[in-house]
C-alpha cells in the first residue's frame, strides 16, 4: 500500500471507528495499553526502542533456524531480559490511588518474607534495598511521552537480572542447590522487578497471584491444617525460583521463547502484508448479502484474523472498526453488533491451526505432539464456528433483517454447486499431486529437495501476484457510506491469493513433514520475509508501475515495522509466561497440588460434574485479571491433575489433553465475561454501547464455547480420540446439529419463537444427540458386576483387548489411602489366569479379598495404575449392550414434534409478530 492509500485508509478507519464510539487513534491507545504498550516516545530513544525490539525479532528468529544452535536455558535468560526491559520501558506506571498502593505494598511484603526466610541473619541487611528501589520508582510515576532516568534504572537492572543466566551459566552451574550472596541479591531483585513489569504490562491481578503463592511459600507452616507444609528457606526460594530452571524460567518461559514469538511474529508479518484487510473483503464479498450477512462476514473474518492475531482485543478492533458500524446499518443494536465482534473475535484463539500461545504450552505439559493437539481441538473449533453463524442468523430472522445489495447477479444455484464441486475437486488433484509429488522429490532429491521446493513455491508465488496485479487494489470502504455495495467474490479473492502460500506453508510444516512448532512458525516467517521484500516490487512490475529502488524501500520498511511489531506484541506474553512460572514454581516445591486435591474434593464431594464447574468458575475468576496464557498455566498446573485423579475416582477417564482444553476454553472465556471482559469494552469503545450489556450479549452468544468442553470431557469423541476418520466425520455432522439445536434453544428462537416447552426439549434433543450413552446405559447398563473373586471367571468371558473396569484401594504417593476406577485391557489368553498374566498382572487371595500380589514393570496393568498390595473392590465386566445411537430415533420424533408446533404458529401468522 503506498503511503497516499495508507493515508486514506487511515482516514477511513477515523471516521468509521469515530461513529461509533471512540476515534481510531483512541482505540490504538486502548490497543497499545492493553497489548503492546501505552507509552509513545519519539526522537533518539524512540529509535532505541525501535532497535531493542527489532534486535529481539532477529534473535528469536536466529534461535528458531536450523543453523540457530543455542543453549535453550540461555534462550530463555536472553528472551526475559527483552520482555522485561521492553515492559518497563513501554508500559508507564500507572498514576490510580490502588495501582500505587500496590507498587508499595508488595515489595514491602515480600522483603520482609525473604528477610523472615532467611536461615543467615548477617546476609540479610541488603533486601530491603532492592524492594526500596522499586517502590522509589513506583512512586516518582512515569509520563507517557518520555522515559526519566529512575525508568531507565529500572528498566536495565531488571534485564540484567534476566540475563544473570545467560552471563553466568558456567559458573552458576558448578554450584547448583549452593546459592552465593551474589545469586540472592540478583534472585531478589529481579523477583521484584519482574512483578512490577507484571503489574504495568498486565495489570495488579497476575501480581497479587503470584506474591501470594511466594508468600505461601515463607509461611507454609502456619497455614490452614489441610493446605500447610514445611515451609522454605530463602536459599531454596532463590534456587528454584531463579538460579534453576524449575520457577520463572521454566517450561512456560521455554514455549514462550522456542515457539510463541515465531507465530506471533508470523501473524505480525502477515498482517502488515496486508491479509488482514484481505481476510475482511473475502468474508464481505461472501457472505454480506446474506440475512444478517455483516454480522456473518465479522465471525468468518475474525476466524480468519486469529491465523494472524493472537490477542482478542486486537481481534475485536481491527475487524471490528469495520464489521460493528455495518452489522449496526443492517439492524443490530450496538450492544449486539459488539457481542457477535466479541464472541467471533475471542474464539480466534481456539481455532487450529494457530490457537494461540496456551495450545503450545499443551505440547509441553501433556506431553503431546502439537499435530495431535490440532487434531483435539479441531471439530469443537470448528463447530462453536459454525454455531455463532447460526446464532447470527436467527438473530437476524427475528429482526426481519435483510443483507447488503450484491453488485451482481447470482447464478442459478445449479451452477453455483457445479461451480463448488468442481473447486473443491481442483483443490483435492492439487493437494493429492503435491503431496505425492513431495513424497517423491525428496528421496529422489535428498541434498537439494528444500531448493527445489522453494523454487516451485516461488513460481506459484510469482504466478498469484500476477493474477492479483490484474485486479483493482483493495481498499478500505467506508462502513458508514449511505449506500454500501459489496466487493465482487471473484476478484476480492484473486487479489490476494499469495496471502495463503505462508499460511500453507505453516500447516504443511506442522501437519505433513510434522517439524517442531518452533521451526515449522520459522520457515512460515521466512517466507512472509520473502513476500515483504519482494511483493511491493513484483505486483509494481506485473502492473507496469515498477519503481524499483522506492518499493524495495517500503517493502524493507514493512519489514522493519512488521518485526517491531510483532516483538512489541509479545511483551505481555513473555512477562505473564515468566510470572506464570513463579506459580508453577511454587506448585512444585510446596506439594501444594496434592493439598488442594483435597480442598476440592472436601468443596465438590468427590462428585466430577462440581468439579469440573469450580475449575470452570475459578478460570473465570483468574480470566478476569490474568490473561489466557497465564490463566491456563495457573488452573492447568492447580487443577488438571486433580480432575484426572478425581474422575478416575468416581470411574471417570478423562484423558489429559481433554482437562487442559476445558481449562484453556474457560481461560478465554473470561475476556467476554462482564465486569471485566476486556474485549468487550473495546467493542463498546468501537459500537458506542454499554459495556456491560455488550459484555452479557456476548456471553449469552458464548454459551456454546462454555458447553463445549462439558462435553467433550464426557464424550472424548468430540476430541477424535479413539475415532477413525469415517466415524469421524459421523460424530462432526450429529454434533453441529446437536450445537444448532442448543443455540436454538439458547436464543429463544428456531423456526419461530419458543415456548418455554420447546426450549426444554431442543435442550433434551441436543443433549442426547451429543451424549446418547448416557441413556443407553441407563436402559441397558454396560457393565456388570461381579465379585471381586471371580475376577478369573470374568477375564475368561471378556474378549481379547477389551477392559475390565477394576475399583481398588490403596495409597498414593504421599501414603494416604485411596480408591479409584482402574482400567485393564486384557491380553491374548485360552483362560482368564492367562489373560491376566498377558496382562502383567498376578493376585493372590485372603479370604474373600483379592490383593494384587505382582505387577510387571512396563505392562498394561502398569499403565492402569496398579501397584503391589493394592485391593480389588470391584469387579465390572463388559457385557453386549445395544448401539447407543438408537437414543437418536426418540430425539428425532421430539424434534419432528417442535418442529411440527412452530411451522404450525408461523402459517397461522403468530411467529411474525416477535420483534427483538
Amino acid at each position: 500500500m503506498s503511503q497516499k492509500d495508507q493515508q486514506k485508509a487511515a482516514a477511513v478507519e477515523t471516521a468509521a471507528a469515530g461513529h461509533g464510539g471512540l476515534s481510531q487513534t483512541e482505540l490504538d491507545e486502548l490497543v497499545a495499553s492493553s497489548d503492546t504498550g501505552g507509552r509513545s516516545v519519539g526522537g533518539l530513544v524512540g529509535t532505541l526502542l525501535m532497535l531493542v525490539a527489532l534486535s529481539w525479532s532477529l534473535f528469536q528468529l536466529y534461535i528458531a533456524s536450523p543453523f540457530g544452535l543455542f543453549n535453550d536455558t540461555l534462550a530463555r535468560s536472553i528472551h526475559l531480559g527483552f520482555a522485561v526491559f521492553l515492559g518497563i520501558m513501554v508500559f508507564p506506571a500507572a498514576r490510580t490511588k490502588f495501582q500505587i498502593a500496590l507498587g508499595v505494598i508488595v515489595p514491602l511484603v515480600l522483603a520482609a518474607l525473604f528477610m523472615l526466610s532467611a536461615k543467615d541473619a548477617t546476609a540479610i541487611w541488603w533486601i530491603p534495598l532492592p524492594a526500596l528501589f522499586v517502590i522509589a520508582t513506583v512512586v516518582l510515576g512515569s509520563p507517557k511521552d518520555r522515559v526519566p532516568f529512575w525508568e531507565w534504572a529500572l528498566a536495565v537492572v531488571g534485564a540484567l537480572c534476566a540475563l544473570y543466566l545467560f552471563i553466568f551459566y558456567r559458573e552458576i552451574s558448578e554450584r547448583v542447590g549452593a546459592p552465593i550472596t551474589q545469586d540472592y541479591v540478583v534472585a531478589i531483585t529481579g523477583l521484584l522487578i519482574l512483578l512490577e513489569a507484571t503489574r504495568r504490562a498486565l495489570g495488579p491481578a497476575l501480581m497479587i497471584v503470584a506474591s501470594v503463592f511466594l508468600i505461601y511459600t515463607v509461611l507454609g507452616p502456619n497455614m490452614p491444617s489441610i493446605i500447610a507444609h514445611k515451609g522454605n528457606s530463602l536459599s531454596e526460594i532463590v534456587n528454584h525460583q531463579w538460579i534453576t530452571t524449575e520457577g520463572v524460567f521454566g517450561i512456560a518461559l521455554g514455549v514462550s521463547t522456542s515457539f510463541v514469538f515465531l507465530f506471533v511474529l508470523f501473524g505480525s508479518l502477515l498482517d502488515r502484508a496486508g491479509a488482514g484487510n484481505y481476510f475482511i473483503q473475502v468474508a464481505f464479498s461472501l457472505m454480506g448479502h446474506l440475512k444478517g450477512g455483516p454480522a456473518k462476514a465479522a465471525v468468518v473474518s475474525s476466524a480468519m484474523t486469529g491465523l494472524i492475531s493472537g490477542s482478542s482485543i486486537a481481534n475485536v478492533v481491527t475487524t471490528g472498526t469495520f464489521t460493528i458500524p455495518l452489522m449496526k446499518k443492517v439492524g443490530f443494536s450496538s450492544e449486539k453488533a459488539g457481542a457477535v465482534e466479541v464472541a467471533s473475535s475471542v474464539n480466534g484463539q481456539i481455532m487450529p491451526p494457530v490457537m494461540g500461545a496456551a495450545a503450545f504450552l499443551m505440547v509441553e505439559y501433556v506431553g503431546i505432539p502439537y499435530f495431535d493437539v490440532v487434531k483435539h481441538a479441531f471439530l469443537p473449533a470448528v463447530i462453536s464456528y459454525i454455531a455463532l453463524v447460526y446464532i447470527v442468523h436467527l438473530e437476524a430472522l427475528k429482526a426481519g433483517m435483510e443483507g447488503l445489495e450484491r453488485p451482481y447477479t447470482p447464478k442459478p444455484i445449479v451452477q453455483r454447486l457445479i461451480g463448488i464441486v468442481f473447486a473443491i475437486a481442483a483443490i483435492c488433484a492439487l493437494s493429492f499431486a503435491v503431496y505425492y509429488g513431495m513424497g517423491w522429490l525428496r528421496p529422489a532429491f535428498p541434498e537439494t529437495a528444500g531448493y527445489i521446493i522453494f523454487f516451485f513455491l516461488t513460481l506459484v508465488y510469482a504466478g498469484l501476484l500476477y493474477i492479483a496485479a490484474r485486479e483493482e487494489p483493495l481498499h478500505l470502504d467506508d462502513p458508514n457510506a449511505p449506500v454500501t455495495k459489496l466487493p465482487l467474490p471473484g476478484p476480492t479473492i484473486r487479489s490476494g491469493l499469495h496471502y495463503i502460500l505462508p499460511v500453507v506453508v505453516l500447516v504443511w510444516a506442522l501437519m505433513v513433514d510434522r517439524l517442531s512448532p518452533g521451526l515449522s512458525a520459522f520457515w512460515a516467517a521466512a517466507y512472509m520475509v520473502f513476500i515483504l521484500l519482494t511483493q511491493r516490487p513484483l505486483m509494481a512490475l506485473f502492473r507496469g508501475e515498477s519503481r524499483l529502488l522506492a518499493d524495495i524501500k517500503e517493502g524493507v520498511l514493512d519489514l522493519i515495522d512488521g518485526l517491531v511489531t510483532g516483538a512489541r506484541n509479545m511483551i505481555g506474553i513473555g512477562i505473564a509466561t515468566a510470572t506464570a512460572g513463579i506459580i508453577v514454581g511454587v506448585v512444585s516445591q510446596t506439594g501444594v497440588g496434592s493439598a488442594l486435591a483435597d480442598v476440592v474434593e472436601v468443596l465438590s464431594g468427590g462428585n466430577i460434574l462440581a468439579i469440573l464447574f469450580l475449575t470452570s468458575i475459578l478460570s473465570l475468576i483468574l480470566g478476569m485479571g490474568l490473561p489466557t496464557t497465564a490463566n491456563y498455566i495457573v488452573v492447568s498446573a492447580l487443577l488438571a491433575p486433580v480432575i484426572v485423579t478425581l474422575g478416575q475416582q468416581n470411574g471417570l477417564i478423562v484423558p489429559l489433553i481433554a482437562v487442559h482444553l476445558f481449562v484453556f476454553y474457560f481461560g478465554i472465556m473470561a475476556d467476554v465475561t462482564p465486569p471485566v471482559g476486556l474485549a468487550s469494552f473495546a467493542a463498546a469503545a468501537v459500537s458506542g454501547g454499554d459495556p456491560i450489556k455488550t459484555g452479557l450479549v456476548a456471553f449469552f452468544y458464548s454459551l456454546r464455547t462454555a458447553a463445549l468442553p462439558f462435553l467433550f470431557i464426557f464424550n472424548t469423541e468430540l476430541l477424535l480420540i479413539g475415532v477413525g476418520w469415517g466415524q469421524g466425520l459421523f460424530v462432526f455432522v450429529i454434533a453441529t446439529f446437536a450445537m444448532l439445536l442448543f443455540a436454538a434453544a439458547t436464543q429463544g428462537w428456531f423456526i419461530a419463537k419458543n415456548r418455554f416447552y420447546e426450549t426444554i426439549a431442543l435442550l433434551l434433543i441436543a443433549f442426547t444427540l451429543f451424549r446418547p450413552g448416557f441413556w443407553m446405559d441407563m436402559v441397558s447398563p454396560p457393565y456388570s458386576e461381579e465379585a471381586p473373586s471371580a475376577i478369573v471367571q470374568a477375564a475368561a468371558e471378556t474378549p481379547v483387548g477389551e477392559r475390565l473396569r477394576l475399583r481398588v484401594a490403596g495409597v498414593n504417593d504421599l501414603g494416604d489411602p485411596i480408591e479409584f476406577v482402574a482400567l485393564l485391557p486384557l491380553g491374548p489368553g485360552a483362560t482368564g489366569e492367562e489373560k491376566l498374566e498377558a496382562a502383567g498382572l498376578a493376585f493372590r487371595q485372603d479370604g474373600e479379598n483379592m490383593i494384587i500380589d505382582d505387577v510387571l514393570y512396563g505392562s498394561p496393568a502398569e499403565a492402569a495404575g496398579l501397584d503391589w498390595d493394592q485391593q480389588v473392590l470391584r469387579v465390572l465386566k463388559p457385557v453386549p449392550q445395544p448401539s447407543k445411537y438408537w437414543m437418536f430415533i426418540p430425539a428425532l420424533l421430539l424434534l419432528a414434534l417442535v418442529v411440527f408446533l412452530q411451522r404450525g404458529r408461523n402459517r397461522r401468522g403468530s411467529g411474525q409478530t416477535v420483534s427483538v
